[in-house]
């Protein structure tokens, strides 16, 4: 089951590495980091901010 982010939380959400704002995946249920590259896991609804935690994204993945 998916959970929906609140907008308002998104918007003050920045990678706690490059410090830029995220991009949501509703699917995967993880906030996309394109600049370092890196995938933080929603948890329960709760975005788990911790590079430790992060997954590093694929090339194919990163926008620019």
């Amino acid at each position: 089951m998916t959970q929906k982010i609140d907008p308002k939380l998104l918007e003050i959400l920045v990678c706690p590495i490059s410090k830029v704002p995220l991009r949501y995946d509703e699917a995967a249920q993880e906030l996309l980091s394109d600049q370092a590259a890196l995938a933080y896991p929603i948890r329960d609804g709760i975005p788990v901010m911790l590079p430790d935690e992060a997954r590093q994204m694929d090339k194919g993945e990163v926008k620019k």
